[in-house]
């Protein structure tokens, strides 16, 4: 009895290993490069103003099936940002604009939707994250600053050779400007970054 009962789950592993849905399965880590592009924000008499710039990412992924994905991101690029005052028509006192040298570390966590169709995966993707701006040494009058972002995007998988394959993909992410001078009112306003991205990826 116990030997036909060890057959049939051995038996029933085997079909599960074999399924459709466990070959849709993939986990993989991905390496993508970037462009940033920023968004401008006005208020509190403050103009806030990143520079472009371009970036590296890493990903660790795991599809269980088309509607169960995940991944866990670190990202970077440059995050120079440019302070100035905003007192058109306004009766302020105006100071020379401020340019603060820093980077832009990037950790987050994403849920991700796909489907495999021959060696094609189109996935779309939202997530939740930290973005940590750092100023570079030897700048006074500034801070680091962290903020809370909100994540978004899609692009497509296409598998090459065996576990090797290129990834494309557009993100957008949403959160607050950096605040990282204390010679100007921070904007306190939402801003918003696009990041078009390549890579390639392998499978284990």
């Amino acid at each position: 009895m116990q030997s036909k009962w060890l057959k049939s789950s051995l038996l029933l592993i085997g079909l599960a290993m074999t399924s459709p849905a466990a070959a849709r399965a993939q986990t993989d880590v991905g390496l993508s490069l970037y462009g940033a592009f920023h968004g401008t924000t006005n208020a509190n008499g403050t103009i806030q103003s990143p520079s472009n710039s371009a970036g590296g990412m890493i990903e660790l992924r795991h599809i269980s099936n088309p509607l169960v994905g995940y991944e866990a991101t670190y990202s970077y690029n440059r995050g120079n940002q440019t302070y100035s005052s905003a007192c058109a028509g306004v009766t302020c006192t105006s100071i020379a604009p401020v340019a603060v040298s820093a980077n832009a570390h990037q950790i987050s966590g994403n849920w991700i939707v796909s489907a495999h169709i021959a060696n094609l995966r189109p996935f779309a993707l939202t997530g939740v994250g930290v973005l940590f701006h750092q100023p570079t040494s030897g700048q006074s009058n500034t801070t680091s600053d962290t903020k809370p972002v909100f994540i978004y995007g899609a692009g497509l998988d296409w598998g090459l050779l065996g576990p090797l394959g290129l990834r494309f993909q557009y993100r957008g992410n949403l959160y607050k400007a950096p605040d990282l001078t204390k010679l100007y009112t921070s904007t306190d306003a939402f801003t918003h970054t696009s990041q078009p991205m390549i890579g390639a990826y392998f499978k284990f």
